[in-house]
């Protein structure tokens, strides 16, 4: 059980720098949008490449940051039943959760992604705007990483939801390294 409560804090601790780093991302998400809102309505210029650069780093910030978002449990939850749930009745609903959507969805996400960011990569694919940015395989690798990122932090919540299950202590809630 040390194993598991291991591998649970470790995800959580990964995911909680990675989603508080890169949200610094949306400072320059709102001064690029601010200055591409400023130059097209006060000048009439416009390019097409800055434009992009707050679109792609908003979807690197949102692949990034979705797991940190999941493991704070701020992603939506129907949650007129479940705070009446004792913590384990939270745990098995929670663990039931896991493996019934997050970890097929997730994983279907994962396999129609895969051949698609693959042939990007090949590609060197770029930005379909002709002023563009290029790397746009870079861009949607980000995917994957959103997976993955899911994938091991859901993994992380059916971790703690089985110690809470199994009554160890320092388990915490369920989907939470805190309690």
């Amino acid at each position: 059980m040390k194993v598991m409560q291991g591998f649970a804090d470790s995800v959580d601790r990964m995911n909680d720098w990675l989603g508080r780093t890169v949200s610094w991302l949306m400072l320059p998400v709102v001064v690029v949008s601010f200055a591409v809102v400023f130059l097209r309505y006060l000048f009439g210029i416009g390019y097409p490449w800055l434009q992009e650069v707050y679109i792609w780093l908003h979807g690197a910030a949102f692949c990034v940051a979705a797991a940190w978002v999941l493991k704070e449990n701020g992603h939506v939850r129907v949650d007129l039943v479940y705070k009446r749930l004792s913590l384990r009745a939270r745990a098995w609903l929670d663990l039931i959760g896991v493996f019934l959507f997050l970890m097929p969805m997730i994983g279907l996400m994962l396999w129609w992604s895969w051949p698609v960011v693959r042939r990007s990569w090949r590609l060197l694919e770029r930005s379909p705007s002709a002023d563009g940015l290029q790397f746009a395989y870079i861009l949607k690798s980000f995917i994957v990483v959103f997976c993955v990122l899911l994938i091991l932090q859901g993994l992380a919540m059916a971790a703690r939801c089985v110690l809470v299950i199994t009554a160890r202590s320092g388990a915490g809630r369920p989907g939470a390294a805190h309690g």
